[in-house]
């Protein structure tokens, strides 16, 4: 059977929708380059008709199809098993969604040479394959027989499906630790990437404890300078693999005992254009490597060269995006005695894209708070700069006169003049604008074209309800507003809410269910508090959703409370500080020793984990009120949005955040402009 990478070159590709190799994309060039290279059957599903581009191993697959199969859509070629469930809309489904598929044991129908259709049993893998611009421009697919011969390249299939779904450096070095510790039965394993100057370093080690939650932490990197002598350093820094069958390979550079054990050591380098690093797996014992070896490690590093290269893309894009969205949002909200206020933003899409959602909350002239959140058409660069004009122009207007419907009028004003200066009649606001008067217990709104916002208040019975202001909606900013006030009784024991449409629309789902589900949360609520309403009305209607989400929260209290802080040095006794700290304070404010004890456990329990994962000093935050103590516990990391992640799937490497589940009554993470912060809150009893 003549060699199938010969075949590729020689095929007329002009004659379909995809031209020449030479000027296919070079994201879609490495995978097929991955897939020529490969022992294992693999074979690219090419653009939505799903052209064939396979190896040998696949060649030798389909039997008689070969080679006139090469270059054709999939569907004509397997015409008579495509259609059958789990063969063709495996792949369809993959390239329509970019979820990948994977199926350890399948019956799958193929004809062999004699005309025979066998049913074999097989694992298959499906992957997205995407271009540099990230989107989806065909499928890979991975069939091995599962024989214990060929045990090891299932493991590529698998790795393959995991490296699909990985978006970080953090996601691939999981992703490529676990497969190498795993398939390749070692005792050390490592993933080193440069690092802008230098390097960081991840590894695993035989009988190291992480479980399924852990994995999902960010890994331990070790960094080391630019001339670092790291075997994997020098693999990635030269291109070339090396691999020792007996010696001390990491004597110069063992962090422990771990690493000084090792005696046998194979080190390959990511195939990848821009980011340089490598693989390791070593043993303890003398091994040698033989040629299968060799190559499943080959094939291994160009997948994880390839995922580590989009990661890279990925994290350069995210962190310019929330960098910008970020900075124009403000960075701290006022602090009043009887007003507590808090917000929270997270970017829909993938994160990759600044939005238009803002928010802003000021003490005016007249001593009242002036509170706003709007949203401005469009996730890029555009709709972001157009945002933090507008939220600069309406500050300034409300603080020159802070009538809420004059200050929509000015508003809508410089609007058109944005839109006719760019020429375009697609840019509106949507905004809503409020002024608080704790000294009347008023609350004056005036909203344009935005969702009407909702007071959670607590009734004479002791049974909070939760209701929408009535206030005229109006049309969006730039389209015609009509200027219209509300005022409303705003009581101390209230708490106002102010949210996007991404906290209430859905697909499939009519906006009355969003604002219905959202209603019923916030009164479902255990306290008033902002931050505590922040996160539940972010998690109030299911589902996901492709728009940013934006809420303000300000809650009239019924007391002033009581707050403190303390700056936490990133040094190994500062959870200690803490604890000695926290305790004292709660004990001058005469908390009961039960919720002492458990807010102490849990303020230690995440500052280690701030000082652990953030690598940076963390500051912890006090506010106790009558019905609740809030603690939390703030970094200056860069690792970008967290996630509110569901506490069984998230560990502390101990007893984890878990044990904040338990102990508090609410908790939840932030994303900042810098950082990030995890809080919890404790429910206070009556004295």
């Amino acid at each position: 059977m003549p060699g199938v990478t010969g075949m590729v070159g020689r095929h007329q590709w002009s004659g379909s929708r995809l031209g020449p190799p030479e000027y296919w994309d070079l994201a879609v060039r490495a995978a097929a380059e991955i897939v020529l290279a490969s022992p294992a059957p693999m074979v690219l599903h090419l653009s939505d008709e799903f052209f064939l581009l396979y190896n040998d191993a696949y060649a030798e697959l389909i039997g008689d199809k070969h080679p006139r199969a090469l270059g054709q859509p999939a569907p004509q070629v397997f015409a008579d098993i495509w259609p059958m469930p789990g063969i063709g809309d495996v792949v369809e489904h993959t390239y329509r969604t970019g979820e990948p598929f994977l199926e350890r044991e399948m019956t799958l129908p193929l004809r062999r040479a004699n005309g025979q259709l066998d049913q074999v049993v097989y694992v298959r893998a499906c992957s997205p394959v995407r271009d540099s611009r990230g989107r989806i421009v065909g499928v890979l697919s991975v069939i091995t027989e599962t024989n214990p011969a060929i045990r090891q390249l299932q493991g590529i299939s698998e790795l393959a499906a995991a490296l699909s779904a990985t978006l970080t450096l953090d996601d691939v070095a999981r992703v490529a630790l676990r497969y190498a510790i795993t398939s390749f039965d070692a005792d050390r394993v490592s993933f080193a990437v440069d690092d802008g100057g230098g390097w960081r370093l991840a590894r695993r080690v035989r009988g190291e404890l992480v479980d399924e939650a852990d994995e999902r932490l960010p890994p331990l990197w070790r960094r080391g300078p630019a001339d670092w002598p790291a075997p994997s350093v020098v693999s990635a820094r030269t291109g070339r693999a090396s691999y020792t069958d007996d010696g001390e390979p990491l004597r110069e550079i063992a962090a422990d005992r771990h690493d000084q054990k090792i005696r046998s050591l194979a080190t390959v380098p990511l195939s990848a254009a821009v980011v340089r690093g490598a693989l390791t797996v070593g043993y303890r014992s003398p091994h040698t490597w033989s040629a299968q070896e060799r190559v499943l490690l080959a094939a291994s590093a160009e997948l994880v060269g390839q995922a580590t290269e989009r990661a890279r893309r990925f994290e350069t894009q995210h962190g310019t995006a929330q960098l910008l969205q970020r900075s124009m949002l403000p960075e701290n909200l006022p602090g009043l005695p009887r007003l507590r206020i808090a917000a929270r933003y997270d970017p829909g899409v993938d994160g990759n894209a600044a939005g238009g959602d803002f928010y802003d909350a000021f003490v005016l002239p007249t001593g009242e708070l002036g509170v706003v959140l709007g949203d401005v058409a469009g996730h890029d660069v555009q709709a972001a700069a157009r945002m933090g004009q507008v939220r600069a122009a309406l500050r300034a207007l409300a603080l020159n006169e802070p009538r809420p419907d004059q200050v929509l009028v000015g508003l809508d004003r410089l609007v058109s003049s944005l839109g006719a200066e760019a020429g375009t009649h697609e840019l509106f606001v949507t905004v809503a604008f409020g002024v608080i008067d704790v000294a009347r217990e008023l609350l004056t709104l005036a909203s344009a074209g935005h969702p009407a916002p909702l007071i959670r208040r607590c009734s004479s019975d002791g049974e909070p309800r939760a209701e929408y202001v009535q206030v005229p909606a109006g049309a969006p900013l730039g389209v015609g507003y009509q200027p219209a006030t509300c005022t409303v009784a705003f009581l101390p024991g209230d708490t106002l809410l102010l949210f996007s449409d991404g906290v209430v629309e859905r697909r499939r789902h009519g906006l009355s269910h969003g604002l219905a589900r959202l209603a019923e949360s916030v009164a479902a609520a255990h306290s008033g508090d902002p931050r505590a309403l922040c996160a539940t009305a972010t998690a109030a209607v299911p589902g996901a959703t492709e728009d940013d989400v934006a809420v303000l929260a300000v809650e009239y209290a019924l007391r002033p409370s009581r707050s403190a802080r303390m700056e936490v040095p990133a040094e190994p006794t500062a959870p200690s500080r803490v604890r000695h700290w926290m305790t004292a304070q709660l004990t001058e404010w005469q908390v009961a020793e039960s919720v002492i004890g458990a807010a102490v456990l849990c303020t230690s329990e995440l500052t280690t984990n701030a000082l652990l994962h953030a690598g940076t000093a963390a500051r912890v935050e006090i506010d106790l009120s009558p019905e609740r103590l809030l603690v939390s516990v703030a970094d200056s990391g860069s690792r970008g949005t967290v996630t509110r992640t569901r506490t069984d799937t998230l560990s502390s490497r101990g007893r984890g955040l878990g044990l904040i589940e338990e102990l508090s009554d609410a908790w939840g993470t932030d994303p900042t402009v810098r950082g990030s912060t995890v809080w919890f809150e404790i429910l206070t009893p009556p004295q």
